[in-house]
């Protein structure tokens, strides 16, 4: 920088060039300014991506009543957009805190305390200049520090990202599933070769590759916040090559991004097999028949003891069909109008308002 100036003819002003400066005061502001680019120009708009898409789904699955499966176990049915729309506003929700981060930076020399400073020109406003000169780049001015920015800033901001990534980490590994059980169907690609000896394969490889590198990704920004978080008395270097690998983790979580992009823009949902799953788990309205009689008896229109232990014997642990149901409705002693309820219910209608929560 000096030769340059010099080679400029700016001789004079040659010896200001990191003039009372430690390094950390250049390499603070260059991190934050790089990822804070980063994260605002390139992660947040590939999030955004998945996040609409994943909104698009839920709008347009919205009344596809499903399954769910709590413990793995048929269970109280939902609809496959309403369990989509979970997804998109858990993110939404770390989207807002991530793009609310600060991106902080210091220039107070040596140890933080501005004393080459002042000791090259005493009647200067040190601590205004320095902090003009960051919050003039973009970034928030750290005051308080050693020879270092503390990092607290990067440790939230990696804390956040890896609490997105394993969000989306759930979401790979639920699609995953759904295909497995064949809710979804996954659309072929011309030219593309699902297994090696197995021609009918279409393999869930997009969802695949997005867990494996969110891993990564998510252990290396671990790491980072783990040791960013502390430096030894006014200055050690574990920082300096823990920084090294900031690329490597947001380059990994973007592999993971555009996989599930692209994994997401490639299923179909069957809804025939949803339904089919719903027509034989019609055991699963034994929540809503012993619901319904519980506040019967409270409105003093029955005296059936303990229903929990009523439907319990009659479902926990095997299938029954809706015709058994219904058999059992008919000799309940309740309100007629609560029967009649009962008796129109079918496992895809008993979905609540997911409907409505998807849209």
């Amino acid at each position: 920088m000096r030769d340059r100036l010099s080679a400029l003819g700016l001789d004079r002003i040659a010896e200001l060039t990191h003039f009372a400066c430690t390094s950390e005061d250049i390499n603070s502001a260059s991190y934050a300014l790089t990822v804070k680019r980063a994260v605002e120009e390139v992660w947040l708009p590939a999030l955004d991506t998945v996040i609409a898409k994943l909104r698009e789904l839920a709008a347009e699955h919205a009344d596809a009543a499903m399954l769910s499966r709590t413990h793995g176990q048929p269970a109280t049915p939902s609809t496959m957009g309403k369990e989509i729309a979970v997804f998109a506003w858990r993110l939404e929700r770390v989207r807002a805190q991530i793009a609310a981060n600060d991106y902080l930076a210091k220039f107070s020399g040596a140890t933080g305390t501005w004393s080459a400073h002042l000791a090259a020109d005493p009647d200067a406003d040190w601590p205004t200049i320095s902090r003009e000169y960051i919050e003039g780049l973009g970034l928030g001015f750290n005051l308080l520090t050693t020879q270092i920015e503390s990092h607290d800033w990067q440790v939230e901001l990696y804390d956040r990202v890896r609490h997105a990534g394993g969000i989306l980490h759930n979401l790979a590994t639920d699609i995953w599933t759904y295909i497995s059980l064949g809710y979804f169907a996954q659309i072929p690609v011309a030219g593309a070769t699902g297994s090696s000896t197995m021609p009918h394969k279409i393999n869930p490889i997009r969802f695949e590759n997005a867990e494996a590198n969110l891993e990564i990704s998510g252990a290396l920004l671990a790491s980072l916040g783990q040791t960013l978080v502390t430096s030894r008395l006014q200055r050690d270097l574990t920082d300096s090559t823990t920084q090294r690998n900031i690329g490597v983790a947001f380059g990994h979580s973007l592999l993971a991004l555009d996989n599930l992009r692209r994994g997401l823009n490639a299923i179909s949902l069957s809804r025939d097999v949803l339904l089919a799953d719903l027509d034989v788990n019609w055991e699963v309205l034994a929540e809503a028949i012993q619901t319904v009689i519980r506040a019967e008896v409270v409105a003093g229109r029955s005296t059936i003891q303990d229903p929990y232990a009523l439907l319990k014997e009659l479902t926990r642990g095997h299938r029954v069909g809706g015709e058994d149901l219904a058999a059992f409705v008919e000799k309940l002693e309740i309100g007629d109008a609560a029967k009649q309820r009962l008796l129109a219910l079918t496992p895809a209608t008993y979905t609540g308002i997911a409907e409505q929560l998807a849209r």
